[in-house]
């Protein structure tokens, strides 16, 4: 179990910090267990019982909260994807070039999933256990996040700074790249999120072939 996934009382460091809101203190108590459940057993192999064992509550206690195993899935991959909308949507907005633009997206973004990796690995890999409704609202807001950064990358191809054949398919080849961070990031390997953060700003910048893009330097995945 790593780092993040030890600290399963209250509101573990790496936490996103919308759900510093989550009340009464049993609801985000239960969602910071249901987080590391998930993580390490995977959602069909995670019992009701697992996860409130782990919030130090009985079975019975997570239904005043929670309806089911799902709404809580529901309600982690709902913080999880409207916390990265939000990055890329500011990204998207703020004054700068395409490329100074593209390099924040992707930096805040990566830092986010290497931050909160162990949430992260929820929210990206077990989307396909929502309910229908709930898939439909989680990959609306998956789909609002590839507009944003590919907002950016057709706004660099127009002012003649990036040079992509297909804004689509690169905008997806960015944005798989950083959330696979997820996947393999250590918080006791040798790089930190920002460091990673800033390499994977510069990859990006290479994929899209913009002017005076840095090298990619070590990944450090380690």
């Amino acid at each position: 179990m790593d780092a993040e996934a030890r600290n399963t009382e209250g509101t573990p460091e790496g936490t996103p910090e919308a759900w510093r809101d989550i009340i009464p203190d049993a609801a985000r108590r239960l969602m910071t267990a249901a987080v590391h459940a998930f993580a390490e057993r995977g959602y069909h192999a995670t019992t009701t019982r697992d996860i409130a064992g782990r919030a130090g509550m009985s079975p019975a206690a997570l239904y005043i909260h929670y309806k089911t195993k799902e709404e809580l899935l529901y309600q982690i991959s709902k913080v999880g994807h409207r916390s990265a909308l939000d990055i890329l949507e500011e990204a998207r907005d703020a004054a700068g070039t395409p490329a100074e633009r593209l390099a924040d997206a992707v930096r805040s973004f990566v830092r986010w999933h290497a931050e909160h990796h162990t949430t992260a690995r929820v929210v990206q890999y077990e989307i396909g256990a929502l309910a229908e409704d709930h898939y439909a609202e989680i990959t609306a807001m998956r789909r609002a996040s590839e507009g944003a950064v590919r907002a950016i990358v057709e706004d660099g191809v127009k002012a003649g700074d990036f040079d992509v054949p297909d804004a689509r398919g690169t905008t997806v080849a960015v944005l798989s790249l950083c959330i696979d961070v997820a996947r393999w990031f250590n918080p006791r390997g040798r790089s930190t999120p920002d460091e990673v953060g800033r390499l994977y700003a510069g990859l990006a910048l290479r994929m899209v072939g913009a002017a005076g893009s840095p090298p990619p330097g070590d990944q450090g995945h380690t």
